[in-house]
């Protein structure tokens, strides 16, 4: 009787899987969620920045950009989770030829919610790095943000899978990326610290998983640790939790 492969090589091969898928047409794949926020970083951050010269006590576009390098990781897990995922179930039966092998769904799952987290660790370092070159966020710290971008990835990555797991339509993930994930990017400390929001707000901005990656971030590059545990352990309840919830999903959907 052949033995199985170790369950991390099982995962493993699920990532590498979507590596080598994505990566065989890396220019176009890169391309969006590399210059989307660079554009906005320039679009709102140069205007604003010869008006607002500091936010909360930081210059406005070290602010800004902190917390772009963040919601590019977000936005990239979050595209490749419910797009992608959903292309990948229901229209190339991807999941069903990867089930067919020695592997299980609890495996394919965090698999899926690895790569998504590799994204947003990749496409952060991208964004830092370029917003290095042209003097903003010029600290060492800035090394540890691709990390915080890891984190976020698989925080968005996890939930997303679990948005994916009861969607039936594919139309349907605009209520989700416009609803949900567009008022979230506004309100959760990116442009604005969260403390200038009306104070019966303020209480719904700490429920959002966004201002914990971005508070996160911004605790590692300014040395603001007030908050630094409790925000890293939002993020690791959320990842575990959306985590199950999204193999429950999704073993009840494909059982159906």
């Amino acid at each position: 009787m052949n033995k199985l492969p170790h369950p991390f090589i099982r995962i493993f091969s699920v990532w590498y899987r979507h590596f080598r898928v994505y990566t065989s047409n890396l220019l176009s794949n890169g391309f969006p969620p590399f210059f989307e926020p660079l554009i906005f970083l320039a679009g709102i951050g140069l205007g604003l920045g010869q008006v607002i010269r500091e936010m909360d006590g930081i210059p406005y576009l070290d602010f800004l950009a902190s917390g772009l390098c963040i919601s590019t990781a977000m936005m990239t897990a979050s595209y490749e989770c419910t797009f992608g995922s959903f292309i990948r179930l229901e229209y190339e039966k991807i999941y069903d030829g990867i089930l067919a092998a020695p592997l299980s769904l609890s495996e394919m799952v965090i698999g899926e919610i690895l790569w998504a987290g590799s994204k947003g660790f990749f496409f952060s370092l991208a964004v830092v790095s370029v917003v290095s070159l042209f003097g903003i966020l010029r600290t060492p710290w800035v090394l540890f943000i691709p990390f915080v971008g890891f984190l976020t990835g698989l925080m968005f990555a996890s939930l997303s899978l679990f948005v994916t797991s009861f969607v039936k339509n594919i139309d349907h993930f605009s209520f989700y990326m416009t609803g949900f994930l567009s008022p979230m990017f506004f309100f959760s400390g990116i442009v604005f610290p969260t403390s200038s929001l009306p104070s019966w707000l303020i209480p719904i901005t700490e429920i959002l998983p966004l201002t914990h990656a971005v508070r996160l971030a911004r605790a590692i590059l300014f040395h603001r640790y007030e908050w630094l545990f409790g925000d890293i352990l939002f993020l690791g309840v959320g990842i575990l939790i959306f985590t199950i919830l999204s193999i429950q999903g999704l073993a009840k959907r494909m059982i159906q």
